[in-house]
């Protein structure tokens, strides 16, 4: 009988770490990770991209990024160079969409 409790406390055991290991909330922490991940490195090829346009270097330009969504925030001197740098990030790889909230100075 004491052989029976050991075997179906062993099985337990194995089905409780199953779970645990492969359950939804660490698979999907494990994507919000990733998510983060692209998203800086989004982020940081948007801030590259526009800080090479030598048009928009002296512009005051903030990038944040979430699920590749792009949003562009802060001042430049025109509206060419609002459009220009909402151009610049939409073409940068992994972006989804822009969303320019640029305003001139």
């Amino acid at each position: 009988m004491e052989h029976i409790n050991n075997r179906f406390s062993i099985f337990l055991l194995i089905v409780l770490i199953a779970f645990f290991l492969g359950g939804a909330p660490i698979s999907m922490a494990k994507e919000t990770a990733e998510e983060y991940i692209d998203d800086s490195v989004i982020t940081a090829m948007v801030k590259k991209a526009i800080y090479d346009e030598p048009t928009l270097k002296t512009s005051e330009i903030k990038v944040k990024t979430s699920k590749g969504l792009v949003k562009l925030s802060g001042f430049v001197n025109s509206q060419a160079e609002i459009d220009k740098a909402g151009e610049i990030a939409l073409f940068v790889n992994g972006v989804q969409s822009v969303k320019n909230d640029l305003r001139i100075k």
